[in-house]
């Protein structure tokens, strides 16, 4: 499968702290790939360095065959790389559907950013009924589900999801699921970083383990989740 994003011996630091050490992956067109590990393993420092946010000290990022080191963060969602952050980041006081379209800041399309909003409509209902309202009243789950819709309105050709289902209750991060489950049905790519390591690996078609800063382990979702020391490690078996 030709890789849409390729990321070989990443290295990023805060200040003299190196968070992520030599790191490398790679994801396909139309795949699901997670990165799993836990606190302080660099998975965010990854996402945030891919998205432009932060610079890194070394290493070489491909994506859709470009090179994306030193371009600003705008121009990379231009080019179609979608970030949704760990922590959601929506505009409390505006309204969901100018949430939503804000995620369109870089279309003219006005006919195809009305079908996205009723694409994201679609994909989370609660969000349509409540359009007009505050995006602050909803719910932690519902603004996941608003940032997610957020990230779609760029037309990603990959999507970055940082923690999804971080803080929410056992059915809402059931909902979230289903949702990344189907975006990969209708051939969305997605990079997902997930606390919840058995829902993020049964997604999965490839998935990489990550302990301070390093890639320690890689293979298949379902290789990694009947792995023993994963099982034992992020699945909390004996």
């Amino acid at each position: 499968m030709t890789a849409l994003l390729e990321v070989e011996d990443l290295r990023v630091a805060y200040g003299k702290i190196e968070a992520v050490k030599g790191i490398s992956f790679s994801v396909g067109a139309g795949e699901v790939v997670t990165l799993i590990g836990t606190n302080g393993a660099g998975k965010t420092t990854t996402l945030r360095t891919l998205s432009g946010l932060l610079e890194p000290l070394a290493g070489k990022i491909t994506f859709d065959g470009k090179p994306l080191r030193k371009i600003p963060a705008h121009k990379i969602v231009a080019m179609g790389l979608a970030h949704s952050p760990e922590g959601r980041h929506i505009f409390p006081r505006m309204s969901i559907e100018d949430n939503l379209r804000l995620g369109a800041y870089l279309r003219n399309d006005k006919d195809g950013i009305e079908k996205d909003i009723q694409r994201a409509y679609d994909l989370f209902p609660i969000l349509g009924e409540r359009r007009k309202q505050a995006a602050g009243t909803l719910s932690g789950g519902e603004q996941q589900m608003l940032a997610m819709g957020r990230a779609l309105m760029s037309q990603p050709k990959l999507l970055m999801l940082d923690e999804p289902s971080m803080g929410l209750s056992p059915i809402m991060m059931q909902k979230i699921m289903e949702t990344i489950s189907a975006l990969k049905a209708q051939g969305t790519t997605i990079l997902l970083v997930e606390q919840n390591a058995q829902a993020a690996l049964s997604l999965a078609d490839q998935a990489y383990v990550m302990e301070t800063g390093t890639i320690k382990l890689s293979g298949t979702g379902q290789d990694l989740l009947h792995d023993e020391s994963v099982r034992k490690t992020y699945l909390g078996e004996d």
